[in-house]
């Protein structure tokens, strides 16, 4: 179908049912690698989703036989010649990419299709849920190119912690899909034929959630994350709550479930 979000060349959007849209890479030729313009594209895309209330689920994934290799190498190319300044200037598109992706007020599922290397492993890290093929492989490579996984450092350290970050961050080794769920980049990992199937037993599992609630569910998480648990804290959560259980979704729900009967927004 064609969208006003579509780079036809380089990435695919398309809306699915139960309001979930799926991004996909499509540069399979080149590991689905990102460039400047690729980079730019995508972070508009998160940026215009980010402002659609009927989008429930944001679900990112490439095309062939890999997620994302990271970096073009010829774009790698071209920043090896630029300046200190220069690189600043396009490492910082690559932390709003990053984070368009990561602040979706939406959930945001990683169906991993194949290997994820550098960024690539960042974009994992920013998806509220990674559900991975058995057959992937990972690697935050940046060391053995003699540079550092900055951008997306914040990302990968909040998804498997700093203990295995010093590891991976400094060795660049790879590891596989089940090392990946180990250290808690990865929630659920399954062979390649089945992540459709594993996909739309998500899609199904949030469908039963409440639409607000879920959006409201993650920008809890996002206020409470590392907060020490204090007046104000306790204030804030207990004022969130009461905003939902006073709102048209929180009260359906709860009549539903006396009642016992599927609330209003789970369809069929």
């Amino acid at each position: 179908m064609t969208n006003t979000l579509e780079r036809p060349e380089s990435i695919r959007v398309e809306r699915g049912s139960a309001g979930c849209v799926t991004v996909t890479l499509a540069r399979p030729e080149i590991h689905n690698a990102f460039d400047d313009v690729l980079i730019r594209d995508l972070t508009q895309i998160f940026n215009t989703l980010a402002r659609e209330d009927e989008t429930r689920v944001v679900m990112l994934t490439g095309d062939g036989r890999s997620f994302s290799a990271g970096a073009d190498l010829n774009w790698m190319r071209r920043l090896a010649d630029r300046t200190e300044h220069e690189n600043f200037a396009d490492a910082m598109q690559i932390a709003h990419l990053m984070a368009s992706l990561a602040e979706l007020p939406m959930t945001t599922v990683a169906k991993v299709n194949g290997s994820a290397f550098g960024g690539g492993v960042g974009l994992v890290a920013c998806c509220d849920i990674a559900i991975v093929a058995e057959e992937a492989v990972f690697s935050l490579s940046e060391v053995r190119l003699g540079i550092v996984p900055g951008a997306v450092s914040p990302y990968v350290v909040a998804a498997i912690g700093a203990r295995e970050a010093r590891r991976y961050f400094q060795t660049g080794e790879r590891f596989d899909a089940a090392e990946a769920l180990r250290i808690g980049l990865a929630h659920k990992v399954v062979a390649a034929p089945e992540l459709d199937a594993a996909t739309d037993t998500l899609l199904a599992e949030l469908a039963k959630s409440g639409p607000g609630a879920t959006r409201a569910a993650k920008a809890l998480i996002q206020a409470v994350e590392g907060k020490e648990i204090d007046g104000v804290v306790k204030r804030d959560t207990a004022q969130r709550i009461a905003q939902a259980r006073a709102t048209g979704e929180g009260k359906e729900g709860l009549s539903a479930f006396l009642e016992k009967r599927k609330p209003n927004w789970i369809k069929g």
